[in-house]
C-alpha cells in the first residue's frame, strides 16, 4: 500500500473514526485503525465490537493495500507533522513508513486480515430525514438517559418510527425527556429501537456536517448514514461517514404512563430568564441540599436555595398568574438540563401541587416531566 495525502484532510479523517476507540482495548487490534487505500480514496475505519465507524479520504493512491496501525499514536503523530503532503507506504512486516518535509516514521501495525469487519446487515427499516432536525431531537432528550448499569434498558434513548411521526424518548426514572417530528412513517416500516448512550454521543458528534442523515436498522443492529459536507466536503471527506452500532435489547418502559394527564396551573415563561433564576438559586445549595423551591403567586414566580452550609438566594420573575399560591420543590439540574438544551424562547412551565411532576412544553411537540422533591 502506498498513497500520498494531504496532512489535513488525514487528520481530519482520524478524528472521526478516533472516538469510538476504548482507552483500554480487550484486544490490540481494537486500538487500531484500518487504512484500506483504492480508487482515490483511502478509508478509515474502527470497531470497539458495539460500536463501528468508516470515512473515506481523499488521496492520491500510487499502489492499493490495506494496513491497520494504532490510531491515537497515528492521530497524534499525523496531525504534527511538518508537510501538508503526507506519504505513507506500508511493508511486508506490516510497518508503515510516513514521510512528510524532512520528517519520517516508522510505525508497527497488525494485518489487515486481523481487524473484525463491519456488519452488514439487511435493513428492515429505513429512514432519512434533515441532520439539523435529529440533532435538536437528540439534544433535546438526551441528557435525560439514565447512568445507571443496572437499569441498562434507560441507557440510551428510544426511537419510535410510528403514527406518521417519529419521538424520541429518555428518562432515568427521575425525568423525562420527549419530543417528536412529523414524518412520512409507511405501515410497514413501523418500528423502535434503543440507542445506547455511547451511540447517541456519537451521532450527536458527527451531525450537522450535512444535510441528510440515513437512518437503517432491524432487529439487533442500527446505521447512520451522514452526509458530509456538499461541493466543499469538510476535510477531504468522501460523501458520507457510516456508523453502525448494536442496539439495546429489551422493551422501553412505557413512558407515556408518566406525562401527568391534568396539570391545573401552567405558566407562559421566557427560557432563558426562567433559566438564569434556577441557577442563581442554585448556586447556594450543596451536594446535601440540592434542591430549590419554586413558589407562584399574585403574578410573582420566586425560585429560592438554601443550604446551612453557604446560605440562602431569593430570586424573583414577573409572570402572567392568578392562580392559587402553589410551591414546588426540584433538583435544580433537573430544571436548568432541558432549558439549556432547547432553543425556543418561549416555554410553558406547568404544575398542580407539591406532591406532583412538574412539566416544561414547547409549542413544537417537546416536553419534559421532572419529579419534585419533598418540601423541608
Amino acid at each position: 500500500m502506498k498513497f500520498k495525502i494531504n496532512r489535513d484532510h488525514f487528520s481530519s479523517g482520524l478524528q472521526q473514526v478516533l472516538n469510538v476507540v476504548g482507552s483500554r482495548a480487550t484486544m490490540p487490534i481494537l486500538s487500531n485503525v484500518l487504512i484500506e487505500a483504492k480508487d482515490g480514496f483511502i478509508s478509515l475505519t474502527t470497531t470497539n465490537l458495539d460500536l463501528g465507524i468508516r470515512c473515506r479520504v481523499v488521496a492520491e493512491i500510487q499502489e492499493s493495500g490495506a494496513l491497520t496501525l494504532p490510531v491515537r499514536k497515528l492521530f497524534s503523530i499525523v496531525k504534527d507533522l511538518p508537510s501538508l503532503e503526507v506519504e505513507l507506504e506500508s511493508h511486508t512486516n506490516h510497518q508503515a513508513k510516513i514521510t512528510s518535509g524532512t520528517s519520517i516514521f516508522r510505525i508497527m501495525g497488525i494485518g489487515a486480515d486481523e481487524f473484525p469487519p463491519l456488519p452488514d446487515f439487511a435493513d428492515e427499516h429505513s429512514f432519512v430525514l434533515p441532520q439539523g432536525d435529529l440533532l435538536r431531537m437528540l439534544k433535546s432528550v438526551s441528557y435525560a438517559q439514565s447512568t445507571d448499569e443496572t437499569r441498562f434498558i434507560m441507557n440510551g434513548v428510544y426511537f419510535n418510527f410510528e403514527e406518521g411521526k417519529l419521538t424520541l424518548a429518555a428518562t432515568d426514572g427521575r425525568r423525562l425527556a420527549v419530543t417528536s417530528r412529523e414524518m412520512e412513517v409507511s405501515p410497514d416500516n413501523l418500528g423502535s429501537l434503543i440507542l445506547p448512550a455511547k451511540t447517541v454521543g456519537e451521532v450527536e458528534r458527527l451531525l450537522g456536517q450535512g444535510d441528510q442523515v440515513r437512518i437503517a436498522f432491524n432487529e439487533r443492529q442500527v446505521a447512520f448514514e451522514i452526509s458530509v459536507g456538499g461541493e466543499g466536503k469538510e476535510g477531504g471527506l468522501s460523501e458520507s461517514i457510516y456508523l453502525v452500532s448494536k442496539i439495546v435489547e429489551g422493551n422501553y418502559p412505557n413512558y407515556r404512563q408518566v406525562i401527568p394527564k391534568e396539570t391545573d396551573l401552567h405558566v407562559k415563561l421566557n427560557r432563558e430568564s426562567f433559566a438564569n433564576c434556577v441557577r442563581r438559586a442554585a448556586l447556594v445549595t450543596s451536594e446535601k441540599s440540592n434542591s430549590i423551591k419554586v413558589r407562584v403567586h399574585d403574578n410573582l414566580m420566586e425560585v429560592t436555595g438554601s443550604s446551612s452550609e453557604v446560605g440562602e438566594a431569593n430570586v424573583s420573575l414577573a409572570i402572567d398568574y392568578s392562580g392559587p399560591d402553589v410551591t414546588v420543590a426540584f433538583n435544580p439540574g433537573f430544571l436548568i438540563d432541558p432549558l439549556k438544551a432547547l432553543s425556543r424562547d418561549e416555554i410553558i412551565f406547568e404544575f398542580k401541587d407539591e406532591l406532583s411532576p412538574g412539566v416544561i412544553r414547547t409549542q413544537d411537540s417537546f416536553l419534559c416531566v421532572v419529579m419534585p422533591l419533598r418540601l423541608n
